[in-house]
């Protein structure tokens, strides 16, 4: 029954990425709103749920680094920054990388870096690998509100038909650390 459950909302969730909607699924530390980084029409829908600046950008979570590669300029980053980056993946680390010249503007915001992450909690492994692609990550709120960290939480914010991927957050306490890979700096402690 409760796998039942879980994939009926997998399958859900799927169609509305697919349709160029947002949907909410668990992440480490708390449940995340996501849609496909590739869709104006989606990021839109978006920024204006959060009510959220397109200056500001936004994370790319997937499952694997094939996933994000298309969004990251290599030819700017060493195979040393690379390495590092891969040391600390899959987990709970965000790096700020150059992305490629035609990234669009929503992704990056008012920066000259993108912001790409690849994960090992279940959901996000399972959500981006059927999808085939990253999604946005960014926590399931409104802008300056804290983030939901219950599904009950999720549906009393979003209504209780919004898209959301059955699943339990891990144990993280914070979101994940940002790290700028051309400069070693630490953006975000976690």
């Amino acid at each position: 029954m409760i796998k039942d459950f879980y994939l009926n909302s997998l399958v859900c969730c799927i169609q509305k990425l697919y349709c160029k909607n947002i949907i909410a699924y668990p992440t480490e530390s708390m449940f995340g709103l996501g849609c496909d980084p590739d869709s104006k029409t989606a990021v839109k829908k978006l920024l204006d749920l959060k009510k959220r600046s397109i200056n500001k950008g936004f994370i790319l979570v997937a499952s694997n680094y094939k996933q994000i590669k298309a969004y990251i300029d290599e030819t700017q980053i060493s195979v040393e920054q690379k390495k590092s980056m891969l040391n600390y993946w899959p987990g709970h680390f965000t790096f700020l990388v150059p992305p490629k010249p035609l990234v669009p503007n929503w992704l990056t915001g008012n920066f000259n870096t993108i912001a790409v992450r690849i994960s090992n909690h279940f959901s996000i492994v399972k959500l981006c690998t059927i999808f085939g692609k990253p999604l946005i990550s960014t926590s399931a709120n409104f802008a300056n509100m804290p983030p939901c960290r219950t599904k009950e939480s999720v549906l009393k914010n979003f209504g209780k038909d919004f898209p959301l991927l059955n699943g339990d957050i891990g144990s993280e306490k914070n979101p994940s650390k940002i790290i700028n890979i051309m400069n070693g700096k630490l953006i975000r402690y976690a």
